[in-house]
């Protein structure tokens, strides 16, 4: 694919100013194909990358959500164990939540970085001050994305983006 260009020095000032970082999941935590066992219970994979670079942004002290389309067991599992305090599933719009997540936190949109994979991400990704796609995003996103990361969804695209928050935050 090939994306529109993008201004480094941009994103990382950007990147700067951002006090949370908010997620979709599957596309973007995960590599989006959905699983089932036999039950009919769902079953996720997530990157080991992805999770410790999640806990280190919170270390940071950057504040970290996940809203996303879909309700998931496994899901709420992930975000206890990697201290993720904000998380809406079963979410049809987006960006309500994350304008109320933003008050609630008083934190200005243009201090959000939103990682999105596909359409529905859209609203999230123009409200935010920092839009970002994965690799393997559906294209409508591109013109849309401040950035778009190597990896694919579920592949060390979040920990891409957590190492871009965290190497901003650090020269900065």
């Amino acid at each position: 694919m090939v994306y529109k260009k993008v201004d480094l020095d941009k994103v990382r000032r950007q990147a700067q100013d951002v006090r949370l970082l908010a997620l979709d999941v599957d596309g973007v935590l995960t590599d989006g194909k959905l699983q089932f066992d036999a039950e009919g219970r769902e079953c996720k994979v997530f990157h080991v990358r992805d999770g410790y670079g999640i806990r280190k942004v919170i270390e940071a002290g950057i504040e970290v959500a996940i809203i996303s389309g879909r309700d998931s067991l496994p899901v709420q599992a992930r975000a206890r164990e990697l201290g993720i305090r904000h998380v809406y599933l079963g979410i049809g719009d987006k960006l309500p939540v994350l304008k109320m997540l933003a008050s609630e936190l008083g934190i200005n949109m243009q201090h959000i970085a939103y990682v999105g994979d596909d359409v529905p991400d859209t609203p999230c990704l123009e409200a935010a001050g920092l839009a970002i796609a994965v690799a393997d995003a559906h294209p409508s996103l591109d013109a849309l994305a401040d950035w778009h990361t190597h990896s694919g969804g579920g592949m060390g695209a979040v920990r891409e983006v957590c190492d871009l928050l965290l190497d901003a935050d650090a020269n900065s």
